[in-house]
């Protein structure tokens, strides 16, 4: 039987049992307030503890990592060190005899201003949900099989571009390039409109390897930090002309949001399920072995999603549908020698359940402009119009029967700047 919330671990802050940013989750992120430089803190509830205070008080050298810009400087350190300073974190927010010196530090959070959490190193995309790369296939490719021949023995991706990853809330452009209908002769060039979004966990890892030494699939959890909510914006009519026969390109690159909170693979601990069956089995080094709880080291997430379009939730995808673990993305990504680097990023690729309902872009919602969305104002979209606004939300469960929150990934679309 799950705990009841009233079991959570207590503390000296005023927090409710079910607070989604509360003792389980302690997420990380960086701020400002007015005058100030950017800083690590981490959210508790609805105020952000200001970490570097905390440490120079209790005379700890990590405080150079806490006033840092970004989370790299801590993602470098490894995993003993994250583990250690959730540990500290929890210990000065639940023991009564640190109340004195840590309250002063606690901020509410509508004085703060959320940066960029990471410098982000390198960016690669993944297609790791069987639903949705089966619906692009039949939508793309209709006459061929939905999945490619490889595609169920190794987790397909691309690297995309780590310069246009940006905060939740920064406006999205409308991106332009070559588009070629299939009805078409040759290809014009103009807006895209066919802009979409992607519903997907972002995965940020810390760490380091030397070129030419792959990551082990029961190592990768030395590597993985923790997640953040990403839309990758997709431009569908400049990715459908472009991406054969390397991939997506300009229909991609122009802008991948993120989350600001980082929700350490720590607080995800009670969210590891199986995943939902691979077949065939994948090769020696992609195969989970088990663990000593009795779990796998290739395991899956229980994330669920919301996808809000002008306001109206037009679809709640799950993450415990999706096909790769994201332990073995990160072995696949390292296994022919390429490296890791504080602050690299990896996205899962687009969240979608076998149901329409369930679907995380709208390329399948609308099934490629086919069947229109209606929205709660009674208008109808296919693909995102000028103006238009997308909120992506996601939680977990926690450990003590309560709900870990990941937050919230917005953008709105403003029109194209045509050259």
């Amino acid at each position: 039987m799950q705990p009841t919330p009233s079991s959570t671990p207590p503390t000296w802050l005023d927090l409710a049992a079910d607070d989604p940013f509360g003792i389980d989750n302690l997420p990380y992120g960086v701020f400002s307030t007015e005058g100030t430089a950017p800083r690590v803190g981490v959210r508790v509830g609805d105020r952000v503890l200001d970490l570097a205070p905390c440490a120079e008080d209790a005379g700890m050298e990590s405080a150079l990592v806490w006033r840092a810009e970004t989370l790299n400087p801590f993602l470098a350190l490894g995993a003993h060190a994250w583990r250690s300073a959730r540990e500290w974190v929890t210990e000065i927010l639940v023991n009564d005899s640190y109340r004195d010196a840590v309250e002063p530090h606690l901020l509410p959070l509508s004085d703060v201003t959320m940066h960029l959490p990471i410098a982000v190193a390198d960016y690669v995309d993944f297609y790791a949900s069987e639903h949705h790369a089966s619906n692009v296939g039949r939508i793309f490719r209709p006459d061929s099989e939905p999945l490619t021949p490889n595609w169920k023995h190794l987790p397909i991706g691309y690297h995309g571009r780590s310069g246009t990853v940006v905060l939740s809330g920064t406006d999205i452009v409308r991106p332009c390039g070559q588009r070629k209908p299939p009805t078409a002769d040759a290809p014009t060039f103009g807006a895209s409109q066919r802009l979409d979004i992607e519903a997907e966990l972002g995965f940020v890892v810390g760490g380091s390897t030397d070129l030419g030494e792959p990551v082990p699939l029961d190592r990768a959890d030395e590597h993985l930090f923790g997640v953040v909510i990403l839309n990758d914006w997709s431009a569908r009519d400049i990715q459908a002309w472009e991406y054969v026969p390397l991939g997506p390109f300009l229909g991609k690159s122009f802008a991948t949001s993120i989350s600001p909170w980082v929700v350490t693979m720590d607080a995800l601990r009670a969210a590891r399920v199986p995943l939902p069956g691979q077949d065939p089995a994948p090769l020696d080094y992609l195969r989970g072995a088990p663990t000593e709880d009795g779990a796998s080291t290739a395991y899956g997430l229980d994330i669920d999603y919301e996808v809000e379009w002008n306001g109206t939730v037009v679809s709640r995808p799950a993450y415990r549908d999706m096909y790769w673990s994201p332990a073995q993305m990160l072995t696949h990504l390292t296994v022919n020698g390429a490296t890791v680097r504080p602050g690299d990023l990896f996205g899962s690729g687009t969240v979608s359940g076998p149901a329409k309902e369930t679907r995380g872009c709208f390329l399948e919602l609308s099934w490629s402009g086919q069947e229109p969305v209606r929205l709660g104002d009674g208008s109808e979209r296919t693909f995102l119009e000028d103006g238009d606004t997308v909120v992506l939300r996601a939680s977990a469960p926690g450990p003590h029967g309560t709900r870990i929150g990941l937050g919230e990934c917005s953008g709105t679309v403003r029109p194209a700047r045509t050259p």
